[in-house]
């Protein structure tokens, strides 16, 4: 998948990271557009499986919990659920055995590769580098949150390194991947 390509697919989180910080107010704008463009992105099919489901959900919830009850509470944790809720996608995408990165990577792959092993595979290893990055980055949030060891500037830049990373990652372990598998079938192959 092209870094552009991720971008989008996850443009809903990260418009809320980048709108909804510094005020209530903000958090609320955050929100609400990210509620948005989960919905249309769902709708257009530009957003799909596990993560489009939480993240409607997630949105959803919060959302209504800030906007309508005006629960601090959900304030106060929202990196942590944030964060917790892309981790608990991507994991329980792994435990179904459709990992996330397979509703993406299908929209630009050959049908008749989808249920090769190394396709199934390549998916498996993206959304398991997702979930430990999801993962860190939750522990991450509730150590800004509490304010433990770090400034909350360094907690956001290791954040945002490892979000950076695997982004780069994605874009470049598939074809990794393949020409590998291609080499071990050549090297095998009579001469």
């Amino acid at each position: 998948m092209s870094f552009f390509k991720m971008l989008l697919a996850f443009s809903p989180w990260l418009s809320f990271l980048i709108i909804a910080r510094d005020s209530l107010l903000r958090l609320k704008i955050g929100l609400v557009v990210a509620l948005v463009l989960s919905l249309i992105m769902g709708l257009t099919r530009m957003h799909r499986g596990v993560i489009l489901w939480v993240g409607l959900l997630f949105f959803g919830y919060a959302t209504s919990a800030v906007l309508v009850f005006n629960d601090l509470s959900t304030v106060k944790y929202m990196g942590v659920m944030a964060n917790g809720a892309l981790a608990f996608a991507a994991w329980f995408s792994i435990a179904i055995r459709k990992p996330f990165t397979m509703d993406y990577a299908r929209a630009h792959t050959d049908p008749s590769l989808w249920n090769h092993p190394l396709f199934i595979r390549t998916n498996r290893m993206l959304t398991s580098v997702w979930g430990v990055v999801f993962t860190i980055n939750t522990l991450l949030a509730w150590g800004k949150m509490e304010h433990v060891i770090f400034s909350d500037l360094t907690y956001e830049l290791i954040s945002y390194a490892f979000l950076i990373s695997t982004m780069a990652f994605t874009s470049w372990y598939p074809n990794h991947a393949k020409r590998q598998h291609e080499d071990s079938l050549n090297a095998s192959a009579p001469i």
